[in-house]
């Protein structure tokens, strides 16, 4: 069993032949190998309880495999749940700021990385409003913008949008996009959602049921950045026909 810093190189993730046994007995993941370097976007799908977000877990240090190994550049790790997770008393402002606080950051340069990364999700205006004066979507954003202000290197991201309508998932998918254009950092991506892989990602990998093994991958070749129009694309619309495929035989 082995997760180390080192094996990875700067800005990248990599999973070798990696394995989970809870406890329990339960075996959540099986033989996992697959690398996501700098300025790779790869999304995992897969049926429900197949591993992902145990996946995530060890991939952030939270879990430790039972056996292989897990590499990454775990410095200013970037880490998006499916909760915004804000802290109710805190503005947006001291939302964001709170990384870069626990961090040691100095007070003038923590409200300054706050505010760029304030603007680049579109909050800008909304500084002094608690989260409860936030729609679903805001929170989100404001999630983003707090993991944004320690320019990780590595983002993980576990079903961050499975709580809001369609319409706000689809908006946040753009901003998401746009964000791994600008900071080009090495993006690990759960999700339920196959339209949603296929649009945000490098490469789609298909999981199967537990325990959860990678079964299929897809590299995804649109250029970025990816319109909205992209969706109603007929080669948009057969790929995440073929995803899903492989999906539904991954449940058996």
């Amino acid at each position: 069993m082995k997760s180390d810093q080192t094996g990875a190189g700067i800005g990248s993730l990599a999973f070798e032949n990696t394995s989970m046994v809870f406890p329990d007995g339960t075996e959540a993941l099986q033989d996992i190998s697959f690398t996501v370097n700098k300025g790779e976007f790869v999304t995992v799908v897969g049926p429900s309880g197949c591993g992902k977000s145990t996946l995530l877990k060890i991939a952030s240090g939270l879990l430790e495999p039972s056996s292989g190994s897990v590499s990454a550049d775990r410095d200013q790790l970037g880490y998006v749940f499916q909760d915004a997770t804000l802290l109710d008393w805190r503005t947006v402002q001291d939302n964001v700021e709170l990384l870069a606080e626990l961090h040691g950051v100095g007070n003038q340069e923590r409200k300054q990385i706050a505010a760029e990364a304030i603007d680049l999700v579109g909050l800008s205006g909304f500084e002094s409003h608690y989260p409860k004066a936030l729609s679903g979507g805001m929170k989100m954003r404001c999630s983003l913008a707090r993991s944004l202000t320690l320019k990780p290197p590595v983002f993980l991201f576990d079903e961050p949008f499975s709580a809001v309508d369609e319409i706000t998932r689809e908006h946040l998918n753009d901003e998401t996009q746009r964000l791994f254009q600008t900071e080009e950092f090495a993006g690990l991506f759960i999700t339920h959602s196959i339209s949603e892989a296929v649009f945000l990602s490098t490469r789609v990998l298909v999981m199967s049921a537990r325990p959860g093994r990678i079964v299929a991958e897809f590299d995804i070749s649109f250029d970025y950045p990816r319109l909205p129009e992209l969706r109603f694309d007929p080669s948009f619309a057969e790929l995440c026909g073929e995803v899903s495929l492989k999906l539904r035989g991954s449940h058996s």
